[in-house]
């Protein structure tokens, strides 16, 4: 998964990931847009969603690296027989 902003709410769970060159927005599961820029997929998510109150700057979003979700994985161990 690559570098995303995440924020909870009582709608659910928002996310704007990177996807290559775009950002896709989701809500819990559900993609609801793709745009060129994270602000361009927050200004739409606020449009979209004004019942959430999500915040007006992305900064107010937690933030998670690329680097920060591939080290949180746990390695697999072969199973010893």
């Amino acid at each position: 998964m690559l570098a995303q902003f995440v924020f909870p709410s009582k709608a659910g769970l928002f996310r704007i990931v990177q996807h290559g060159r775009r950002w896709r927005s989701l809500l819990d599961s559900q993609e609801t847009g793709r745009h060129p820029s994270a602000p361009a997929a927050l200004d739409t998510l606020r449009r979209e969603w004004p019942e959430a109150r999500l915040p007006a700057c992305l900064s107010e979003w937690r933030y998670l690296p690329e680097q920060a979700l591939t080290h949180s994985r746990l390695p697999l161990r072969p199973s010893l027989a």
